[in-house]
């Protein structure tokens, strides 16, 4: 059995819509109806993804999506009827990978669903290609490579394994530095320009990692 879509989702009859929809799709899926449910559940399973609604009883998603986003990179779609919260949602002060708004069409949230995952789940690279070397903290291009140190390696590893999604410098720091020591966001800038130009000596054009100007940084 594959991993299920987590449907989270106050509003029962919606809920098993999507659920009826997803299995139709080929999906495998889960159901709670209350926010306080995840995290517990998250425990226990590993969903394929989230597709997570904003207003819940027990905790909101929002909060969820903060509590997920600090030990998961589970892709996580975010379903609200406040329109005025998007620019948080996406602008990935949580980290959310997209969202859709109420009232929405069922085929629509299957249509983002495998866009997503298509993005998630798509990228092992292929022979002769990018590939990362997590026991020497290499990265190898074709016949060349370059050593990075072990916080480069972790930053490369969190951006390249998410092609497209903006990462917040904050979200950045919690990822890379397991001890959640202190840092500032220059301290991310001055990791991502060595990284640039190590990446550059592999013949990558340094712009691969872009900067997104008053939010963080993503790789395409």
């Amino acid at each position: 059995m594959t991993a299920p879509v987590l449907i989270v989702e106050d509003e029962i009859k919606l809920a098993e819509l999507l659920r009826d929809y997803l299995h139709d799709a080929g999906f495998e899926t889960a159901l709670l109806h209350r926010g306080d449910e995840v995290l517990p559940w998250l425990n226990t399973h590993a969903p394929r993804l989230i597709l997570l609604d904003l207003m819940l009883p027990g905790l909101d998603g929002m909060a969820i999506c903060r509590e997920v986003r600090k030990t998961s990179s589970v892709p996580i779609i975010m379903v609200t009827a406040r329109v005025e919260e998007i620019d948080r949602l996406l602008g990935l002060e949580l980290g959310a990978d997209d969202y859709i708004c109420k009232p929405y069409s069922p085929r629509e949230v299957i249509a983002r669903t495998k866009a997503v995952l298509r993005r998630f789940e798509n990228t092992v690279p292929t022979t002769g290609g990018l590939m990362l070397d997590e026991a020497g903290y290499r990265v190898r291009f074709g016949a060349s490579q370059v050593e990075l140190s072990a916080v480069e390696f972790n930053l490369f590893k969190v951006l390249y394994a998410r092609p497209g999604r903006i990462f917040s410098r904050d979200q950045l720091m919690t990822q890379i530095y397991a001890d959640h020591r202190v840092v500032s966001g220059r301290t991310i800038d001055s990791h991502i320009k060595k990284l640039r130009q190590k990446l550059a000596g592999l013949g990558l054009a340094e712009e691969s990692i872009h900067s997104v100007y008053g939010v963080g940084y993503k790789y395409e």
